[in-house]
């Protein structure tokens, strides 16, 4: 593989780092530190800066432990979207009370954590697991037994947090040792030979699997959040003896966190919280279009070199054709620049307009007119080479089944003429040697082809894998409660537009992006996918008693496991959440559950049920005795 230039703004060729990126990003999560996080950071937004659509950008980035056991994710373990700056705060608590008043919720709770810069895992009561790609991870439960502390109680159950080793103890025994705290612990979970200076932290209990819900926390309203952040920020730090990385702010109403859903990349629920980094003036040279998955031609602005917290800028994201046509930021307009977190290079403001500003009539690769879609230039050409690449790649990263499919794979099958799913899908071992793949390698990608269509995946996560428009994941998952995916297929605007949360061009670019993938689809549900259907809502049984109400489930159940009662609970009309809150109506309890989760749950009103009083109340009304009984269920038990 070719080196990269040591001036990282002197990288041009957006494949090959890449390439780089998830070399690094492999040994990273292997516990090897080849350049450090904040170069590392560097390296990725100059990607963006020159390919702001780049596949590799939306994608969780997955670490791999070799022998371990893949354990799927019940909920997917994204990564976060970031503020850098309080203005970029405000505008995400702005869209979360616009998007709580649609459902008709006017108190919205945020809630602000310690961002811990350890080993994401996710604990379930059983099954300790690291986040991997997002969507399946791998059992490290033998963490336990290497010496890691759990900071909570052992089978309760409590959800996503890190694995970090305490920070003062890092500071005063290891940090000649290690070049980061989050490789020593990478170490830890994937090496069988432990390294004896990690082997003596285990001893001393200085390495802990820390859950979210333990750790200190700020809670309050939106506008609290915005104006306090700062000392917020100061007061948690202060109370945290742990590698951190910012803060997190996250929506506490279990209903407003489903109605906003998710990207492929991140929760639209939850910001990580940055530093603002440095700004700068400079001029604009030159404008580079590329062109996306959805068909959006973005500009990059080729700039006077700036120096920016220590790097020199040339490109610099600029958002959206719109952005250049009303602010002036063509060439020749002298403009402000943020790099912002110490790596983000974007366009801030316009200080003096262009003369004279040229977009682009046609599509930089397919030469097509382009179309203007509120403030982006589109092309809609669904066969130009730059879209059809990356709806390939995005369809693989998406279903999430099917390994080997890399940029570099479906550049060379597009090339090769299997530039559509249909043919992709009817190739074999012999088909990917005839394009000059390696043996063993095509004999991955065909049984790669065949493993997608067996596995079990969800119906919303096949549809989001079109990359249609408007239907991310959280929306095909909403979109698929009110209609099958096979009649969804034949649906109107305005039958679209009549279900709750589609607006009236949504539906119409949903109508359109359905039609002209129709066929595709319809072929791909043709050969066979295994795929778990959504419930309908129609279905769901709005007479049971826990219809419309928030159920939390914890500790061990007896009576099927924790997932196929969570299911139960949604089909027969329950909101079912993560943690208490004061949105929560029932907290089930099965073996093992500590009194600190029952006695919030009393304190905030919530009825606790053991398994047997939950069962119960399913089958008839709660009778008076259970009603008594449900202050202090029978179930719950202490280790």
């Amino acid at each position: 593989m070719q080196d990269l230039p040591s001036n990282i703004a002197e990288i041009s060729d957006p494949e090959l780092l890449a390439q780089w990126l998830a070399k690094y990003n492999e040994a990273y999560r292997a516990g090897e530190l080849l350049v450090s996080d904040a170069h590392y950071d560097l390296l990725v937004e100059r990607l963006r800066e020159l390919a702001p659509d780049h596949p590799f950008l939306p994608v969780v980035e997955a670490e791999s432990f070799a022998g371990k056991r893949e354990v799927r994710h019940p909920a997917p373990m994204l990564s976060t979207e970031k503020a850098y700056d309080k203005l970029a705060l405000e505008r995400f608590v702005d869209r979360v009370y616009k998007e709580a008043a649609q459902i008709g919720v006017d108190e919205v709770e945020f809630q602000v954590t310690p961002k811990l810069d350890g080993l994401a895992a996710r604990d379930d009561g059983q099954i300790l697991a690291t986040r991997g790609n997002g969507y399946a991870g791998y059992d490290i439960t033998n963490a336990f037994e290497k010496g890691v502390r759990h900071m909570g109680l052992i089978g309760l159950g409590l959800g996503l947090g890190e694995i970090v080793v305490v920070q003062s103890y890092f500071t005063e025994h290891l940090a000649n040792r290690f070049e980061h705290p989050r490789n020593m612990v990478v170490g830890i979970i994937s090496s069988d030979v432990l390294n004896p200076f990690a082997k003596k932290a285990l001893k001393k209990g200085q390495v802990h699997f820390v859950p979210y819900a333990i750790l200190d926390k700020w809670n309050g309203t939106g506008k609290e959040l915005v104006e306090d952040i700062e000392k917020i920020t100061q007061d948690l730090t202060r109370a945290t003896d742990y590698p951190m990385d910012g803060m997190v702010a996250s929506v506490m109403n279990q209903d407003v966190r489903d109605h906003m859903g998710a990207t492929s990349h991140h929760y639209r629920w939850q910001i990580a919280i940055k530093s603002k980094g440095e700004t700068g003036v400079t001029t604009v040279n030159a404008i580079t279009w590329q062109v996306g998955r959805t068909g959006n031609v973005t500009p990059v602005l080729e700039v006077e070199p700036l120096k920016l917290s220590g790097a020199t800028i040339r490109r610099v994201t600029a958002h959206n054709a719109g952005r250049i046509r009303d602010k002036g930021a063509g060439v020749g307009a002298l403009i402000e620049v943020i790099r912002s977190g110490e790596v983000i290079p974007k366009l801030e403001s316009v200080v003096t307009p262009s003369d004279k500003v040229e977009l682009p009539e046609n599509c930089p690769v397919c030469d097509i007119p382009l179309e203007w879609n509120n403030d982006f230039l589109k092309c809609n050409n669904l066969a130009c080479k730059a879209r059809v690449e990356q709806r390939i790649r995005h369809w693989f990263r998406i279903l999430g089944n099917a390994d080997w499919f890399g940029i570099k794979t479906v550049e060379r099958l597009v090339a090769g003429g299997f530039d559509s799913l249909e043919k992709i899908y009817a190739m074999d071992e012999d088909a990917f040697l005839a394009l000059e793949f390696g043996p063993i390698q095509s004999k991955n990608l065909a049984e790669a082809i065949n493993l997608s269509k067996t596995k079990p995946v969800e119906d919303w996560r096949f549809l989001a894998a079109f990359g249609i428009s408007d239907l991310g994941e959280g929306d095909s998952r909403k979109i698929l409660t009110y209609f099958p995916l096979e009649e969804l297929l034949i649906k109107t605007q305005a039958e679209i537009a009549a279900e709750h949360g589609f607006g009236e061009k949504t539906s119409e670019s949903i109508e359109l992006g359905l039609k002209a993938q129709g066929l595709t689809i319809r072929h791909m549900l043709d050969l066979g996918f295994n795929l778990q259907k959504t419930p309908l809502a129609s279905e769901i049984d709005t007479s049971s008693p826990i219809a419309g109400k928030g159920v939390v489930f914890t500790g061990s159940m007896e009576q099927g496991s924790r997932k196929d009662m969570e299911d139960q609970a949604r089909a027969l009309g329950a909101k079912v959440q993560s943690a208490v809150s004061g949105h929560t109506d029932f907290l089930v309890c099965g073996a093992k559950v500590g009194a600190k989760k029952a006695q919030k749950a009393r304190e905030l009103g919530v009825k606790v049920l053991t398994e047997d009083e939950y069962q119960k109340m399913l089958a008839g009304p709660v009778s008076n005795s259970a009603s008594e009984s449900q202050s202090e269920p029978k179930q719950l038990s202490l280790f």
